[in-house]
Parts: structure tokens; sequence; C-alpha cells
């Protein structure tokens, strides 16, 4: 990631040192997921379309604790090793919109609500910035090389209240305060770093 591009890392002090925490990104390039774990202050184990384990890439994501997931339906052995890596004090890495799109965090899936209740886990926002324009690119999923990309770690909230309701409800309302914070947190980001994106 260093010789590729030019990571500044703001705010990694706010990721908790010891402790489950779940670290939820705006996704908007192929880099967001390798950005994160080559400048995060902990290991980090992302849940990754189990599409992205071909080859060689396979044993090799599976040894640094990546997570495979079928998307397609509910993986329950994804679930699993999730709540498995918060339960043994882990770091889980969490697209929230649950693809890469605009970065922007306008649609959350309800996963992300789903493993801070039933982990019990605080959330660290984190906005992965400096992609820039994409039009005209070779690889427009990629941010320019050599470019500056900026990695904003925000504050961690919780988006319940320990030993809260569990219900369908509950996550609702769980993921629309989770919402309004990574929100407000990609926009201080864009503010501190003079970035639109």
């Amino acid at each position: 990631m260093y010789g590729l591009w030019r990571p500044r890392v703001l705010g990694a002090w706010r990721v908790p040192a010891a402790g489950p925490v779940i670290l939820a990104v705006n996704h908007s390039h192929v880099i967001d997921g390798p950005m994160l774990m080559g400048t995060a202050p902990r290991p980090v184990h992302f849940l990754i379309k189990k599409e992205a384990f071909i080859g060689p890439l396979d044993p090799f994501l599976l040894g640094i604790g990546q997570l495979k997931v079928d998307r397609e339906s509910t993986d329950r052995a994804a679930v699993t090793g999730a709540l498995g890596v918060l339960e043994n004090g882990g770091v889980l890495g969490i697209f929230p919109e649950g693809t890469r799109g605009e970065g922007d965090f306008a649609s959350l899936r309800a996963g992300l609500a789903y493993f801070a209740v039933r982990g019990g886990a605080p959330i660290v926002p984190v906005a992965v910035l400096g992609g820039g324009e994409r039009k005209g690119r070779l690889l427009p999923a990629l941010p320019p090389l050599r470019g500056r990309v900026d990695i904003v770690f925000g504050d961690a909230f919780r988006a319940a209240e320990p030993g809260g309701r569990r219900t369908r409800a509950a996550l609702d309302e769980a993921t629309v305060r989770i919402q309004e914070r990574l929100t407000a947190h990609l926009e201080n980001a864009r503010r501190l770093t003079g970035r639109a994106g």
C-alpha cells in the first residue's frame, strides 16, 4: 500500500487498544479493504465475498484471517465466524453498504447493526478518501498510483444499549442511528482532509 499510494492515517488512536470492535468502512475502491488492513493499528478481519477467494488468493486471505461470505444467501458460517472474531476480542471490518459504490453510506444493510448488537462491540467509523475523479482513468476502481489516500478513523460509539432488545425493530433503529453517525463522520472527514471523496 505504501509503495503504490501515499496513505495518510488520521485518528488511529480512536480504535480501542483491546477488546472487540467493528470498523465500519465506506467502500468506493477495490483497495479500501487492503488499505485499511495495512494501516489500522490492530489486525482486521473482513467479511469478503467468496468470489475473491480464487487461486493463490484463497490460502493467502484465509491465512491472514479474512472471512469468506456468500452474498447470495444467509451465510451462517460467515456469521458465526464474524461473531467469533468479536467474542475473541478481535477487530471485525465491515463495508456497511455491502458492496463497492459511491462510498457515501447512503444505503446500509442490516448486517452491521446485527453484529454490533449481537456482538456487543463498539463501532469505529472509517472514511477512506482519495479516489478523486474516476472518469477517464485506466482502472476506475483504483485511486491514481502514488496519489494520497486518507484513512480517517472516527470516535467509537455503540449502536444500542448493552443488553438491549434484539428484535427486528431494534435492529432497524440501530441501523438508522449507525447511518447517522457514519454519514456525519464522512462529512467531518471530508472537511478535515479538504476532499470531496
